[in-house]
């Protein structure tokens, strides 16, 4: 008996089509978007919905940035300040969400949104002047920015503190989104004591660091404070006074 080979079929446009598309046919529910499942890193989280809250929020930072920058180059500029870190002044994803999950973490009863509300620094600059010319540059800079229509919502001034952080830390409210954003006053040798002191306050703020490692931290920290020197009529730098409106 012979064997009879049968012939292949011939492939028209139509049937190869038909092959075509059930080939790359999928369920539906493979290519569906997978769940926002929030973010999580080191114990920390936020569940979708803070999550979304969060990326909304460095959005409009975003967006704001780019008009605050432009006025905060022109006030260190005629304020002789040195603008230094500006390619940080965006806090990182990473950063605010960990910040975020650590208030929400620490006060289970607020919202997100009230947790956003209290962030002065998802924008942020650091002015610096030498010590002759430090207080006259911060006057300038903080008059410039109210000219600008920002509001001042924050002014620690840390100058009278003798073992302990010594700069102003400002905070505002951009004058067309409300944005918050926050500038450092600083002279080189107080930023130098914060830039040195920071890794040892971060071990001594850890729950498992024992008593007398934190005696011994605070004590170092307190001594490269103790050398930051004052300049003239700093302790006594004040808030400006609020813009009055045209017309007010």
């Amino acid at each position: 008996m012979s064997l009879q080979l049968r012939a292949p079929r011939a492939v028209t446009g139509a049937v190869l089509a038909t092959a075509l598309a059930a080939a790359v046919a999928v369920p539906a529910t493979a290519t569906a978007a997978p769940k926002d499942s929030g973010w999580q890193k080191d114990g920390l989280r936020l569940n979708a919905q803070e999550n979304r809250a969060v990326d909304a929020f460095l959005d409009r930072a975003r967006d704001a940035e780019k008009e605050i920058s432009a006025q905060v180059r022109t006030v260190a500029s005629w304020s002789d300040a040195e603008l230094v870190g500006f390619d940080k002044r965006l806090k990182t994803e990473d950063s605010l969400k960990r910040k975020i999950a650590t208030w929400l973490r620490a006060d289970p009863e607020q919202s997100v949104h009230d947790a956003l509300g209290d962030i002065n620094d998802s924008i942020r600059y650091t002015f610096q002047w030498p010590e002759e010319a430090y207080t006259d540059g911060a006057e300038t800079a903080a008059r410039m920015l109210t000219d600008y229509g920002h509001a001042n919502v924050r002014w620690s001034n840390t100058w009278k503190n003798r073992t302990s952080y010594k700069a102003i830390n400002t905070a505002w409210a951009d004058a067309r989104t409300k944005h918050k954003f926050e500038i450092q006053l600083h002279t080189p040798a107080s930023r130098q004591a914060a830039t040195d002191t920071h890794p040892l306050y971060e071990e001594q703020r850890l729950p498992d660091t024992p008593p007398k490692r934190v005696e011994e931290l605070a004590r170092q920290q307190g001594e490269i404070f103790a050398a930051v020197p004052v300049p003239e009529g700093a302790t006594e730098l004040t808030a400006p006074a609020a813009r009055v409106p045209a017309g007010g």
